[in-house]
């Protein structure tokens, strides 16, 4: 059993789902994986995921509106989407759904790293969250440099 976080990975390609479950597993979070926005509705509708990392392009329902949906939950997790071929546009527009924070591609793991590297556990707060959120986000502005 894993102790840390309980995280949902959403990505319609497998070997990226399995990419990131595997990193995510080998930091000590308890990851579960699912290839499309309905699967991951479903099993986010229990509640138990402190963090989702949300593909924007999914076949059937996309990230954006998964977002949407997930937000409106009564116990919302944290979602940082993640693409390969985003645009400004739809940055802005998961930004103003509720997202943490928008991955333009899946090759930026060490910022994935960063953000999970500090610390909270599974019965924080939904505000205890969005703190490490807002300082993942400050602290990833502040060395921009180091990930490209």
């Amino acid at each position: 059993m894993n102790p840390g976080p309980h995280l949902l990975v959403v990505d319609d390609e497998a070997g990226i789902r399995e990419s990131l479950s595997s990193i995510l597993e080998d930091e000590g979070y308890h990851v579960e994986a699912v290839g499309s926005a309905e699967e991951a509705l479903e099993r986010a509708a229990a509640g138990d995921f402190e963090v989702v990392l949300l593909d924007v392009w999914l076949p059937g329902i996309d990230g954006l509106e998964a977002l949407s949906r997930l937000q409106a939950s009564p116990r919302p997790p944290a979602v940082i989407m993640i693409s390969g071929h985003g645009t400004i546009e739809t940055a802005v527009r998961a930004t103003k759904l509720g997202a943490f924070d928008f991955i333009e591609n899946h090759f930026r793991l060490r910022r994935l790293s960063f953000w999970f590297a500090t610390p909270f556990n599974s019965a924080a707060s939904r505000m205890k969250t969005r703190c490490c959120a807002a300082n993942w986000v400050t602290a990833t502005r502040l060395s921009a440099t180091a990930f490209r």
